[in-house]
């Protein structure tokens, strides 16, 4: 994936919301191994991976989760902290040692509320990566689990 793709946060934010948006960071290490988030757990904060490499998986009863896709610098980790009711769809594991810088969600909401123009910046972004992330899963899911010829969508 190119490194200018707009779910990275450099293709997507101008200059100046990048730096407003970073005003509220702080920079996190993970170790190898730590979990962000597991699906249902409540959305309070989200990521911006400066180094290492992070795994989006989906809880599949009976069996182990499957990885939806892996994350890498410059790219969101965590959309659910933007939408009602705050709570994660996926899970995310470090799978690298991660630097990171972490953000709390509440605090940015209210950045956006205060500056509607960054706001929609910030909320057109997020967007972006959940429809890339959706469709990813998609394709992921029907790799794993679609029987090949099985017949149409019909």
């Amino acid at each position: 994936m190119s490194t200018r793709t707009p779910t990275r946060i450099a293709a997507a934010l101008s200059v100046g919301h990048r730096s407003r948006l970073m005003q509220s960071a702080r920079e996190v290490n993970l170790p190898e191994g730590t979990r962000l988030f597991r699906e249902g757990g409540h959305a309070d904060r989200f990521w911006i991976i400066r180094s290492g490499t992070v795994t989006l998986d989906v809880h599949v009863p009976g069996r182990r989760a499957a990885v939806v896709e892996n994350l890498a610098t410059g790219q969101l980790v965590g959309c659910s902290w933007l939408f009602r009711p705050y709570v994660w769809r996926l899970g995310a594991e470090a799978m690298t040692p991660v630097r990171a810088y972490e953000f709390e969600a509440a605090r940015v909401r209210a950045l956006m509320d205060a500056d509607p123009r960054f706001g929609t910046t910030v909320g057109q972004w997020v967007g972006q990566v959940l429809a890339h992330r959706l469709h990813a899963t998609r394709i992921r899911l029907l790799d794993l689990y679609a029987p090949y010829g099985s017949g149409s969508y019909l």
